[in-house]
């Protein structure tokens, strides 16, 4: 029997990053060796177990072999001969089909490293090159390049791997992936260091048409270059998720980033470069996509929150104190908070990435907007509804509370506008 460390804890040592979580495969040992060990199963599809001592996973090393479509139609056969290289083999990019011997505690050095299909030369060279042809079997790998591009923003994807990537987008492959799998990684693309790069390889293959046809078709679509010097909507929304990920926002904050102006694809041609009207499009959009990647619900409301009222958060300060008070209303600032802040942050992104060129270091002007907006937040909140639906019931008008309200809250909105002044 013997043990290795593999995959991406191999990769990250080479690249002298951290190690996140480490993978360990078990060369000449049965279920039975592995039980008598002290290890604990936990694989249902092939041989996996947990160590005794430290509960990290160790599985049994296993060949796979494709048995019918998408990423789920494989069959694996895990036996005492199958070999490290075979192992390897069935990896899906050379960065992550490299292995350490580990002796007891101890991990064998750098200069011991187990890299049959060349993924030390391809870190160096910072290419993402697949193992071998056995790629093309598992569509849910083209989704995983383009998290890998997204997380090592040096690299580039191989020619010949973006072309077994579009193979599998052309073969329906990509089209047979479940929902909860492509949201998965299209989530941690988003939270990667530059997720622009991830949507990049996935335009490059084909695959957004596929899976987000209503995000791919904003490449080309003309804004105004006033507001928006970069004019094309897809370099746009690329710059607002890359200055969100550069903010280090959480995942809500970055999907309502990427989907807030969908509804820009389907401005009709002969206003370009006005787009009249595209929050409402982009609402209905956002929740068609939602539903299609069943994205979680924190996700989904957000980014419907901001698709509706992006624009008119970044000009509260043109807007009187009552439009202020009713567009806030819409947010639910007062049940929700904290997700008016989130709301924020993502028109932050949307306008003071605007005049990013690049990374998101060189991003133009400041929001200037979110101190006027968390001021009327305040105002707001300052106002005791209860006390007032007491006085209108001891007047005899219960029927005046709503609009005493709403009345006393935009006077408050007002009355901090001028202290603001």
């Amino acid at each position: 029997m013997k043990i290795y460390q593999v995959g991406g804890s191999v990769r990250d040592k080479l690249l002298g990053l951290p190690a996140v979580d480490r993978d360990y495969v078990v060369v000449g040992a049965t279920v039975d060796e592995m039980l008598a060990a002290g290890y604990q199963p936990v694989g249902k599809d092939f041989p996996v177990f947990l160590h005794p001592e430290t509960k990290e996973e160790y599985a049994l090393a296993r060949t796979e072999r494709k048995s019918g479509r998408g990423y789920t139609g494989f069959a694996f056969q895990a036996a005492a001969d199958v070999t490290l290289e075979e192992d390897l083999l069935r990896r899906d990019l050379t960065i992550n089909a490299m292995a350490l011997e580990v002796h007891g505690a101890l991990i064998a050095p750098l200069d011991k490293l187990v890299d049959p299909y060349g993924g030390e030369n391809d870190i160096a060279a910072k290419v993402l090159r697949h193992v071998s042809d056995a790629f093309a079997e598992d569509p849910l790998r083209v989704l995983r390049v383009a998290r890998f591009a997204a997380r090592f923003t040096q690299f580039t994807v191989a020619p010949e791997t973006l072309a077994l990537c579009k193979k599998l987008v052309d073969d329906g492959e990509v089209r047979e992936l479940v929902a909860e799998r492509v949201w998965q990684e299209i989530s941690r693309g988003l939270m990667e260091a530059q997720p622009s790069k991830m949507f990049e390889v996935l335009r490059a293959c084909g695959a957004l048409a596929q899976l987000a046809p209503e995000l791919d078709r904003l490449w080309g679509v003309p804004q105004s270059a006033q507001w928006h010097p970069e004019i094309d909507t897809g370099i746009h929304v690329m710059q607002v998720i890359d200055y969100a990920a550069h903010r280090q926002w959480p995942l809500a904050t970055r999907f309502a980033a990427l989907t807030h102006d969908l509804g820009k694809g389907l401005t009709p041609a002969d206003i370009l470069p006005a787009h009249h009207a595209h929050e409402a499009r982009s609402v209905k959009l956002v929740a068609e996509l939602c539903e299609r990647w069943r994205v979680p619900r924190d996700c989904t409301e957000l980014a419907a929150h901001v698709a509706a009222e992006h624009g008119n958060l970044g000009k509260l300060a043109d807007m009187r104190p009552a439009t202020v008070h009713d567009a806030l209303m819409r947010c639910d600032v007062l049940r929700r908070p904290e997700r008016f802040v989130q709301m924020l942050d993502a028109c932050e992104a949307d306008k003071s990435s605007r005049r990013a060129v690049g990374l998101p270091e060189t991003a133009g002007e400041p929001f200037k907007a979110r101190t006027g907006a968390m001021a009327s937040l305040v105002a707001m909140q300052s106002v005791d509804a209860g006390a007032i639906a007491v006085m209108m019931v001891a007047q005899g008008k219960p029927e005046r509370i709503a609009a005493a309200v709403r009345e006393a809250r935009i006077e408050a909105i007002r009355v901090a506008r001028t202290a603001g002044l």
